[in-house]
């Protein structure tokens, strides 16, 4: 049986863990808005606690974007330098293979294009110069008109191959004329041409005593391919050509003209036709020029300018 002190330390703490037990169920109970207030409690620590969440995602994404950017850069010089390498060891074995077999190292297509670019800015500055004179197409069928296009295409393509190009004129050039759409059907590139194309006269745009026009019925033969004078070919064809159409034009023009020295450096060569001509389309004629302007000999011009078709050969191949 409990002493009255014992009973009353036993009361005091009963009574303790009673009010601890009406606290706790206070606090389960649900707040004024319906909510359980430990679970308000819990909602506020998970949102803390996302918030720290999201904070920490961005840092990462932005650490793995960085990275992913670095190595992207450092990849990026890693192929870089494995180009580079792979061109420096083809050039290697370009010119190994070159030496080996005794020759200049073989040029790029690129190499080639500034090079005959160079040649032909250079001509601009110092000549030769050579006009096309397409103001007489009136004369011609659109089937002539398609084939002097044909060989502006031609006398453009030797000229960029040759080491001492001349610097082009087409002049006389109407836009929207026949010709013109001619040379935009049937010429790769005309637009980009590295040449001068005007619809002005050749008479408009040099000196008279620098001009001097190449007819085949001049009685006076070339001797001579000067780079101070400007050399006018008349933009005709074969079926089209009149007599002495050319020689009168320049006759009126009050031009100095010349022919190809032909029948000095040339004979007939007899064939079943009996066809022999002097006359030559201007790609032919422009061959010839260009010809002798590097080699200085009009043997070799000839033979690279006069088919044999003309009926013509050189002198020393008939002995």
């Amino acid at each position: 049986m409990m002493t009255p002190p014992e009973y009353e330390l036993e009361k005091n703490i009963c009574g303790v863990q009673h009010e601890q037990q009406q606290d706790d169920e206070a606090a389960c109970q649900e707040d004024g808005n319906g909510g359980n207030l430990w679970d308000t409690f819990g909602l506020l620590q998970l949102d803390l606690g996302s918030e720290s969440t999201r904070d920490q995602c961005a840092r990462n994404e932005n650490c793995c974007s960085r990275n992913v950017l670095r190595k992207q850069r450092h990849w990026e010089k890693i192929v870089s330098a494995k180009k580079s390498k792979r061109k420096l060891e083809r050039e290697r074995r370009k010119l190994k293979h070159a030496e080996e077999k005794g020759a200049a190292p073989q040029l790029s297509k690129w190499d080639l294009k500034v090079m005959t670019k160079e040649r032909l800015l250079e001509a601009k500055e110092t000549g030769p110069r050579l006009c096309i004179d397409l103001s007489m197409t009136s004369h011609m069928t659109k089937k002539e008109i398609s084939r002097l296009a044909a060989q502006i295409r031609r006398l453009y393509g030797s000229n960029k191959k040759a080491q001492r190009p001349f610097w082009l004129f087409l002049t006389g050039f109407m836009r929207n004329s026949p010709i013109y759409e001619a040379c935009l059907r049937m010429n790769d590139g005309f637009t980009n041409y590295l040449m001068d194309v005007t619809s002005e006269s050749y008479i408009d745009l040099f000196p008279l005593e620098t001009i001097v026009y190449l007819t085949p019925d001049s009685e006076n033969a070339l001797d001579e391919v000067d780079p101070q004078k400007v050399y006018v070919l008349g933009g005709l064809v074969d079926e089209s050509i009149q007599k002495r159409l050319t020689f009168q034009r320049a006759q009126e023009q009050r031009l100095h003209t010349v022919r190809l020295p032909i029948q000095e450096y040339m004979v007939k060569n007899a064939n079943v036709k009996n066809y022999h001509s002097t006359t030559l389309a201007i790609n032919q004629v422009f061959d010839a020029l260009s010809t002798f302007y590097e080699t200085k000999s009009w043997e070799e011009a000839l033979k690279a300018a006069v088919s044999p078709g003309k009926g013509y050969v050189l002198r020393d191949t008939t002995r």
